[in-house]
C-alpha cells in the first residue's frame, strides 16, 4: 500500500469513530422515548403519523406480534412497488416515457429494495421514471433500512429487560428510525452531496453537442422501424455521423445519500457511484463512504448505550474495525499491485511517474486503485452493494475480498440494523462455545442462553449461506445459470457465486459482468434475497423476545467478561471459522484457482 492509501483508510476509521458515539447515543434517546432535539419540530408529525394510522405508542408487542406487523409492513412495501413499475408507463414525471418494467424484472426489484439488498438487473436512467425512483425506491430505500433498525432495537430490548412478554411496537420503532434518524441525516448528506456537483432536478434529460463529431456503425432500420437483413439473415449496418449526446439526469441526491446512509446501495445510474453525476469528487467519494459506515458503527454504541455497559458496544465495534482492515488492506494492495501479465508484457502500470498505480481496469481515473479497493471493501462489509468500480475487473484476491466480507453474514458493520443483529447471533454462538469450553451454563448481559436461542441464532448464521451454496449450485448445473456468466471457468464460477453471495446477504453489487436480467435470475435471485431478509428477521425476534421473559442472572466468578480483548478475539474467530468451514471449498473453485492460474501464467 501507498502511504495516500494508508492516509485514505485511517482518516476514514477515524471519522468513523468520531462520529460513532455521539450518534450512537442520539439513536438511544429516540428509540427509548427519551428528548432527542428534534422533538419541537418533529414530535407533531409523529403524533400525527399514529393518529392517521391508528397506532396507540403506548402499546407494546410480543415478539410473534411484532414479527407479524413487520412481514406485512414489508409485504405491503414490495406488492405497492410492483404495481407502481408495471404502470409507471401511464403516470406522470416520467418525461423519458420509460413504458412499463417487464413482470420478471419488476417482481425482482420489488423483492430487492424491499429487502434492503437493492440488486439491480437493470440501467436506472433507462428503465425507470422519476416517480419510480423517488415514490417507489427512495421511499424503500427508507422503510427497508428503519425495517432493519426496528429488528435490532427490539432484540436490544430483548437482551435489556427482564421477565417481560414485550419487546417495543414495531409500528412505533420504524417511525422514529426514520423520522428523526434516516431523514435529518439525509438532508445533510443530500445538501453536502449537490454542493459538490450530483444532480437533482424533474428536468428532462439534457441534450448537447459533442465537442468533436463522432462516425459509428448502428443498424439500418426500415420505414416500419424493423433491422434490415441481408440475405443471410445478418443485420445491416450503416455509418451515421453523431453530432450530440443525451445526458441523463434526475433527482439522484435524494436517492444517493439514503442509499448511502440505509446500506441500500442501489444506484441512480447504471454505473452507480462511478458515475460523474452521483459520485463527482474525491470528496463526494468520501462522503459517500463515510455515510456507509456512519449507522452501522454507530448503532454499536446505541446497543451499549441502550443495555447500560457502553463497554459491550465498543467490543463489538472493535472486532467489527479489526476484520474490515483486514480486508481492506489486502484489497487495496492487490489492485495497486497491479496485474502480474501485464508486467510480463512489458506494461508500465504506473498512472504517473511518482504514485503508485495498479490494476486501472475497470476503475474510475478519479479515484484509482485505492479509493477503488477501499470503496469496495466498505461497500461489502455493510449490505449497501454501492460501487465506484467493477468488481468484475479486480485481480482475483482484489475480487476475493468483497465476496468474503459479504460471505462472512454481512456482520462486519452490515447493514444498519442488519449487520449488528447477525453480529449479536454471533456473539450468543461464540459465548455458547465459551460456556462448553470451561463447563459454565453460557451468559451474556445476565441472560443464560439455551438450546432455543442457539437453535435461532444457528438459524440467523446458516439461511444465507445454504441459499448461496444451494442457488450456486443451481446455476451452475443448469443451462439457463450458465448462459448468465460472461466468462468461462473459474471467473465464470466466480461471477455466479458472487451474485448468490450478493442476493442472499442483501447486499446488492455484483460482478458486474454476469447478465442477471433473465427470467433464471431474476426469480432465483429474489427468491435469494427475500430468505436471507426475513428468514434471519424472524428468528431473531424469537430471540428478543425468548430473552425478554427471563430472569437477570447475577454476575459471578465464573462469567465469561464479553467486552474484553479476550472476548473480541473469541467472536473474530467464531465467524472466521463458520465462514471457512463454509465457503472454502467454493471460494477454491473461483477467486483462488484464479490467482494460482494467473501466477502460473506469469512465470
Amino acid at each position: 500500500m501507498t502511504a495516500l492509501a494508508v492516509v485514505q483508510l485511517v482518516v476514514f476509521l477515524g471519522a468513523i469513530v468520531a462520529l460513532a458515539k455521539p450518534l450512537g447515543i442520539y439513536m438511544a434517546r429516540v428509540y427509548e422515548g427519551r428528548p432527542s432535539g428534534l422533538g419541537r419540530v418533529l414530535g407533531p408529525v409523529e403524533r400525527f403519523l399514529y393518529r392517521i394510522a391508528g397506532v396507540n405508542p403506548g402499546d407494546e408487542m410480543g415478539w410473534k406480534g411484532y414479527a407479524v406487523a413487520m412481514l406485512l409492513f414489508n409485504a405491503v412495501g414490495m406488492f405497492a412497488l410492483y404495481a407502481l413499475q408495471r404502470v409507471q408507463g401511464g403516470l406522470p414525471a416520467n418525461p423519458a416515457h420509460f413504458p412499463a418494467v417487464a413482470p420478471d424484472l419488476a417482481f425482482n426489484t420489488a423483492i430487492s429494495f424491499v429487502t434492503n439488498t437493492n440488486w439491480q438487473n437493470y440501467s436506472g436512467e433507462q428503465s425507470m421514471s422519476y416517480l419510480t425512483q423517488m415514490l417507489g425506491l427512495t421511499v424503500q430505500n427508507f422503510l427497508s433500512a428503519a425495517s432493519g433498525m426496528a429488528v435490532l432495537v427490539a432484540l436490544i430490548r430483548g437482551i435489556a429487560r427482564r421477565t417481560t412478554s414485550t419487546i417495543g411496537n414495531f409500528w412505533v420503532d420504524t417511525v422514529r428510525g426514520t423520522l428523526y434518524i434516516l431523514l435529518p441525516l439525509s438532508l445533510i448528506v443530500a445538501l453536502a452531496l449537490v454542493s459538490q456537483g450530483v444532480v437533482q432536478t424533474l428536468a428532462p434529460y439534457k441534450k448537447v453537442a459533442l465537442v468533436q463529431p463522432v462516425v459509428v456503425d448502428q443498424p439500418k432500420l426500415d420505414p416500419s422501424g424493423a433491422p434490415v437483413k441481408d440475405a443471410q439473415g445478418n443485420p445491416v449496418t450503416e455509418k451515421v455521423t453523431v453530432t450530440e449526446q443525451t445526458l441523463a439526469v434526475g433527482p439522484a441526491a435524494s436517492q444517493v445519500a439514503i442509499k448511502h446512509l440505509g446500506t441500500n446501495g442501489g444506484g441512480f445510474f447504471n454505473t452507480n457511484s462511478a458515475h460523474p453525476f452521483e459520485n463527482p469528487t474525491p470528496l463526494s467519494n468520501f462522503i459517500e463512504i463515510v455515510a456507509i459506515f456512519l449507522i452501522p458503527g454507530a448503532l454499536c454504541l446505541t446497543f451499549g448505550e441502550m443495555v447500560r455497559d457502553r463497554r459491550q458496544g465498543w467490543a463489538i465495534l472493535a472486532a467489527m474495525s479489526a476484520i474490515f482492515m483486514v480486508a481492506a488492506v489486502v484489497a487495496i494492495s492487490n489492485e495497486q499491485g497491479g496485474n502480474p501479465l501485464l508486467t510480463k508484457l512489458g506494461v508500465d502500470q504506473r498512472f504517473s511517474a511518482t504514485q503508485a498505480g495498479g490494476n486501472m481496469e475497470g476503475k474510475e481515473v478519479r479515484f484509482g486503485p485505492a479509493a477503488s479497493g477501499l470503496f469496495a471493501a466498505i461497500t461489502t462489509s455493510t449490505s449497501c452493494g454501492a460501487v465506484n468500480s467493477m468488481h468484475d475487473s479486480f485481480t482475483p484476491l482484489g475480487g476475493l475480498v468483497p465476496m468474503v466480507m459479504m460471505q462472512l453474514g454481512e456482520v462486519v458493520f452490515g447493514g444498519v440494523g442488519s449487520g449488528l443483529y447477525g453480529m449479536l447471533a454471533f456473539v450468543i454462538v461464540a459465548v455458547f462455545i465459551a460456556g462448553l469450553m470451561v463447563g459454565r451454563t453460557p451468559e451474556y448481559l445476565g441472560k443464560k442462553i439455551g438450546a432455543f436461542e442457539m437453535k435461532m441464532a444457528s438459524l440467523v448464521i446458516l439461511i444465507p449461506p445454504a441459499a448461496v451454496l444451494l442457488g450456486t449450485a443451481v446455476a451452475v448445473a443448469t443451462t439457463a445459470g450458465q448462459a448468465g456468466a460472461s466468462n468461462p471457468g473459474a471467473h465464470g464460477f466466480s461471477q455466479i457465486l458472487y451474485a448468490f453471495s450478493s442476493a442472499s446477504n442483501n447486499n446488492g453489487s455484483a460482478f458486474a459482468g454476469i447478465n442477471g436480467n433473465t427470467q433464471f435470475y431474476n426469480f432465483t435471485l429474489a427468491l435469494a434475497m427475500f430468505f436471507g431478509r426475513f428468514w434471519s428477521k424472524v428468528p431473531i425476534l424469537a430471540i428478543a423476545g425468548s430473552l425478554a421473559a427471563k430472569k437477570l442472572t447475577p454476575v459471578g466468578a465464573g462469567t465469561l467478561a464479553t467486552h474484553t480483548p479476550l472476548f473480541v478475539v473469541l467472536l473474530i474467530g467464531t465467524i472466521l471459522l463458520v465462514a471457512a468451514l463454509t465457503f472454502f471449498p467454493a471460494l477454491a473453485l473461483g477467486p483462488i484457482v484464479e490467482h494460482l492460474q494467473m501466477l502460473a501464467a506469469a512465470h
